[in-house]
């Protein structure tokens, strides 16, 4: 493990071997947690939603993006392993194909039942999660717009394309919501990291881009547990 680990950081857990924590370190669970959000919105605007369906799209983004996409980020980067040599590239790309594999046989197997048009969203992840965390086309893609379209908005989007299999204007324009959250933690994001690696220290800065991280995942995952329990408490008051 190099000295730029990042052991210390808040969504690392504090407890457990120090692969595990790694590990989940690695996976950015809060950030992860926030795009999972992103897809279940995009589910929950639907007037009647399939719960299978929420559910399936949810487990692919979590294998695909929130495992797959952070285990390329960290074989991609060219300058900095902050995982240390946690895995190893063979190990790394075991776990990246098997992950893509079983995200895009179910994704596959949904979309020719339901939604096709989640194909064209597929293969636009696919693009984005190889494009921006391997810097492919010289960088141009390792941006933070492109960051929050297929963070964001593109999650968004699948998660209401496999409950209808469209794309309407209405589900266009609320996906921008997602799009500038997804744009505000990854600009704090690299503020946040590099303050972290330039100074020794913590600084005002580095504490109050931490509290902005923390604030911005832990509200959209809490605000998206309480999206998805409303149904069933009004169900529940409905039954007294």
């Amino acid at each position: 493990m190099n000295e730029d680990n990042r052991l210390n950081e808040w969504f690392v857990p504090k407890f457990g071997p120090v692969k595990f924590r790694l590990f989940c370190g690695m996976l950015f669970l809060p950030y992860t947690g926030m795009c999972i959000s992103f897809v279940v919105w995009g589910n929950i605007i639907v007037d009647s939603y399939d719960y299978e369906r929420l559910g399936v799209i949810t487990l692919i983004y979590f294998v695909s993006l929130g495992i797959a996409a952070h285990v390329a980020d960290n074989i991609g980067s060219k300058k900095i392993k902050p995982w240390g040599d946690l895995l190893c590239k063979k190990q790394s790309w075991m776990i990246i194909i098997s992950c893509l594999l079983f995200s895009y046989l179910l994704g596959i197997y949904y979309s020719l039942i339901y939604a096709p048009l989640l194909i064209l969203i597929g293969i636009a992840e696919g693009f984005f999660l190889f494009a921006y965390n391997f810097e492919m086309f010289k960088g141009v893609f390792h941006k933070n717009f492109w960051f929050s379209v297929s963070w964001g908005m593109l999650p968004f989007l699948a998660g209401f394309v496999i409950q209808t299999n469209t794309i309407s204007l209405k589900s266009i324009s609320i996906s921008l919501i997602p799009f500038f959250l997804s744009y505000l933690e990854i600009r704090v994001s690299r503020l946040y990291k590099e303050y972290k690696r330039r100074l020794s220290m913590a600084t005002n800065k580095t504490t109050l881009y931490e509290i902005i991280l923390k604030t911005l995942s832990i509200s959209i995952i809490t605000i998206t547990i309480v999206l998805l329990l409303i149904p069933f408490l009004l169900q529940l008051f409905e039954t007294y």
